[in-house]
């Protein structure tokens, strides 16, 4: 059985929060409202937890679960190195649509999948979901789908697909830009867009000072 907490009234945010960061830290999945598309939500360090977010969404450890983070900060306990191209990135685009594919810190105790030893972050502009990340901490999300089924941009929308996989469902309203993040990786020397989203390639190449057709070609040779 599972739950809606309407995020728009105060009381019943506050009640959702609660009960979505029990859900979480007692391994159960949760359906969260982001600044691009509805999230499904577990928490990161719980390995159990992530296996079955995979399975809700019918999806293999061949596709790893991104990791939202609620503060600049924490990425440096999560990263091998932060580059100063993810600095700069960071600056100009966080919270928001830009998703960092980085090398994870050896030393961390999660399983996110066949990850290869990199991690993909981002931190998103949303109140509801920067409070449940502050209260939680990280947590893997991936869009709250079946794979291969459209996206969701409303808690309905998740629900009508997922329904009483996730425990807690926050219903922040009609997702704000309902497409998805733009994808950057970083973890070798030439930074590559692997996928264009609500942050445009030609916003990125302004930041890292690199020519559009630099940052897609190097992501298609």
């Amino acid at each position: 059985m599972s739950t809606v907490y309407d995020c728009a009234e105060a009381d019943s945010r506050a009640a959702g929060i609660t009960a979505a960061t029990s859900a979480l830290k007692s391994g159960r999945l949760v359906v969260m409202p982001t600044d691009t598309l509805y999230g499904l939500a577990a928490d990161a360090f719980d390995s159990s937890a992530v296996a079955d977010l995979l399975a809700a969404k019918r999806r293999g450890r061949d596709m790893p679960v991104p990791v939202l983070v609620g503060s600049w900060h924490t990425i440096d306990g999560l990263v091998f190195s932060v580059r100063p191209q993810a600095r700069e990135l960071i600056r100009a685009f966080w919270p928001g649509a830009l998703s960092l594919v980085v090398q994870a810190a050896p030393s961390l105790a999660w399983d996110l999948g066949d990850t290869r030893g990199t991690v993909m972050l981002r931190m998103p502009l949303h109140p509801v979901a920067l409070e449940l990340l502050r209260e939680v901490g990280p947590l893997a999300v991936s869009s709250a789908n079946v794979s291969g089924q459209p996206p969701a941009t409303t808690a309905q929308d998740a629900r009508e697909q997922l329904g009483a996989l996730a425990s807690v469902y926050l219903d922040g309203g009609p997702a704000e830009h309902a497409v998805a993040s733009t994808i950057v990786d970083l973890t070798a020397d030439q930074p590559r867009v692997l996928r264009e989203g609500a942050v445009s390639v030609a916003e990125i190449g302004e930041v890292l000072g690199m020519a559009p057709d630099a940052l897609l070609s190097s992501a298609q040779r």
